[in-house]
């Protein structure tokens, strides 16, 4: 059984808790089995969580999940791109498959609810991810 670590950026509650119910219920679906949970204010703050887990020894794979939606500014891209750099280097530092579950940037909360379900895609990714590398 893959046991995975799980960062839930919380931003937007009602996002990040349908995130984190459908993240659980593909979980159990995959024989995966989430162990530690890790809630973090915003995807910029994902990537430490996400180091954090991936030192651990029962941790086989990291899924990170979160909506970053666009403002009046550049601040979505910003945040996206940042914490997508970030999370790769823990991956690769680490030696732990981290997915990338985090939708946007570029949309609107209405679309980012509408696009959860591609966020969660994280959970199969990492358990693939972990079933493939020697």
């Amino acid at each position: 059984m893959v046991s995975l670590g799980l960062v839930i950026a919380q931003f937007y509650e009602d996002i990040a808790e349908s995130m984190e119910e459908q993240a659980l219920n593909k979980a159990s679906r995959l024989d995966a089995k989430i162990a530690r949970t890790v809630s973090v204010r915003g995807v910029y703050d994902s990537p430490l969580a996400a180091d954090r887990l991936a030192r651990r020894n029962e941790i086989d794979a990291v899924a990170v999940l979160g909506a970053v939606i666009s403002g009046d500014t550049d601040h979505d891209q910003v945040v996206a791109h940042t914490a997508a750099r970030k999370l790769s280097d823990v991956s690769l530092q680490r030696d732990t498959p981290v997915a990338f579950g985090i939708i946007g940037p570029g949309m609107s909360s209405t679309e980012a609810s509408e696009r959860i379900e591609y966020g969660v895609e994280a959970i199969p990714i990492a358990v693939e991810t972990v079933k493939e590398l020697p």
